[in-house]
């Protein structure tokens, strides 16, 4: 008598290799393991019991398709390097090939039609063998929507053609030592997806309970971890975490675009190419996060803003973190335009470490109703000094990451963050010495900063003027009801960078705001410039308001 699907498959774990799949790197083991899946996901749906799939040591080739994931089915390997999946196209260069999928588009996911309980665990992944004719954001390591009860656990993603681990909708799910490493390799850097991790959100309505722990994405081609509202017309959820993660070199480090009280803490947030942390209406929602708390991390190096806030309507909250060595600001209130409707209100930036910027430690260029810049410490901010220069002939050299002008005199990261041009070609500088400007990559993942070869040595270049003003805190916006309090604002470089302590442009108002208790003294021309007198409110106990002379 035939035994029904269940009974056949009683075990609770089964090897791979009882069941058709090979893992010596030639044999194409996707069908095996599609068909295993669909069976184990079978017996599942018959008593509710949980199996897990369970790969020893090998390669297991998967070509040409990827599988169909189902409900109840895990897939386990004997550990990062051991247990290796290499996922290839070559008989069609138009499929993209995931490990695993599970989609609304592709296969109808959904809240009433998801995936549950299912652990992916203790393998790799490697993505390099996929190749497209054109972008193709389902070009992923995993790929699956609508999962409940999920868990990634101690998984190598690497060189995926768009993102590592890109999974939406995960209900009481964990991403736990999750490594992704050059994934979004064939995104220009303004296509969907391309992260090392990347969560659409909104689908299981205003609470998605997600933790992401103790991961390291690095040299991904947009973001190192992002959460994106999906539907410009859902509500942002709530519920989602990433604590202890580490981002870098990536194109943004970690994003919130379309959150609700996101929670980032304890991360090292290093050498991305943009901003380290962004909140904006960058998402395919075109929404921006909110009530999101980012403490406690250290963002550090980023070639252009520390932290970049914008087109939310607040509040968010930032606290405790090192902000230092970014190329242009520590912190930027910047709204992308088009998307703005109304101030942000409630931003707070409280208990900072904001130093070594290469402009303004704080700069305020979107309009703020009742922020708050309260007990940071910001010291030698504009770092960004040195005057134009250009040169050709004998003394510039060009290596991969690199210039060198032998004739030059600059002023340790005087020219951090500036534009270098050389002919076509410009080049960000992350830093540099007396003579060698350090090079940021032209993209993430690659060692290069040129497009092309790097310039033949003696070719001119040019370097732009710094802007005249590099302060501790700069208002360029309107804002209403700001409160400046108890921020320590200063420069005990020799000589000096940061220029003033705290610069009310001329773009600027302060309406009805209190600023007091600040200690201004020792900048290197003044505490406090006014372009713009504010309008109302308290301005008392600032010290050091008088500065000191170049």
């Amino acid at each position: 008598m035939a035994r029904s699907t269940a009974e056949a498959y009683d075990v609770r774990r089964v090897d791979a290799r009882e069941h058709g799949l090979v893992g010596d790197g030639v044999t194409n083991d996707q069908p095996a393991l599609a068909a295993l899946v669909d069976r184990l996901g079978a017996a599942y749906a018959a008593d509710g019991r949980p199996r897990a799939i369970y790969c020893p040591p090998g390669d297991y080739a998967i070509r040409d398709g990827g599988t169909v994931w189902r409900s109840g089915v895990s897939l386990l390997g004997a550990g990062i390097g051991v247990t290796r999946f290499l996922l290839a196209n070559p008989a069609d260069p138009s499929q993209p090939t995931p490990l695993a999928w599970f989609t609304t588009l592709q296969h109808g996911a959904s809240r009433d039609n998801h995936i549950a309980d299912c652990t992916f665990a203790s393998f790799e992944i490697d993505g390099s063998g996929v190749q497209m004719a054109r972008y193709n954001y389902l070009a992923k390591g995993l790929g699956l929507q609508y999962v409940l009860r999920g868990r990634f656990r101690d998984l190598y993603i690497h060189d995926t053609g768009a993102t590592g681990l890109g999974c939406d909708f995960l209900q009481d799910t964990v991403i736990d030592a999750v490594v992704t490493e050059r994934c979004g390799r064939l995104d220009n850097g303004q296509q969907m997806g391309g992260a090392g991790i990347g969560v659409g959100i909104g689908g299981w309505g205003t609470s998605e309970r997600l933790t992401i722990t103790a991961c390291s994405t690095i040299g991904n081609g947009t973001n190192g971890i992002f959460v994106e509202l999906q539907k410009n017309y859902w509500t942002p959820p709530r519920g989602i975490r990433i604590l202890g993660c580490h981002s870098e070199g990536n194109r943004f480090g970690i994003s919130d675009w379309g959150a609700d009280g996101l929670i980032v803490t304890g991360c090292t947030i290093l050498d991305n190419l943009e901003a380290g942390y962004d909140v904006s209406a960058k998402g395919t929602a075109g929404v921006a996060g909110r009530g999101g708390i980012l403490a406690d991390c250290v963002i550090d190096a980023n070639a252009e803003d520390g932290v970049s806030i914008g087109n939310t309507p607040g509040p968010y909250l930032v606290r405790g973190n090192r902000i230092s060595r970014n190329g242009r600001y520590g912190y930027r209130q910047h709204n992308l335009s088009g998307n703005v409707d109304q101030p942000a209100r409630g931003i707070v930036i409280d208990g900072n470490d904001i130093w070594g910027n290469g402009l303004d430690g704080v700069h305020v260029d979107a309009d703020l109703t009742d922020g708050a810049i309260v007990g940071n410490r910001l010291h030698g901010n504009g770092r960004r000094v040195e005057p134009a220069g250009t040169a050709d002939g004998g003394t510039t050299r060009y290596e991969r990451g690199s210039m060198t002008d032998c004739a030059a005199n600059w002023r340790p990261d005087g020219q951090l963050g500036k534009r270098l041009t050389v002919g076509s070609q410009t080049a960000t500088v992350v830093g540099n010495d007396r003579t060698t400007l350090t090079l940021a990559p032209v993209r993430p993942g690659v060692t290069t900063a040129w497009r092309g070869t790097a310039p033949a040595d003696g070719t001119e270049y040019h370097l732009p003027d710094p802007p005249a003003w590099r302060a501790g805190i700069t208002i360029a916006a309107a804002t209403v009801g700001l409160t400046v309090r108890g921020n320590r604002i200063w420069d005990d470089g020799d000589p000096p960078t940061q220029t003033d302590g705290l610069w009310l442009t001329d773009a600027g108002s302060c309406v009805d705001a209190v600023v007091e208790d600040n200690d201004l003294a020792g900048n290197a021309r003044a505490g406090l410039r006014l372009d713009n007198p504010p309008e109302g409110g308290r301005w008392h106990r600032n010290h050091g308001v008088a500065g000191r002379a170049d």
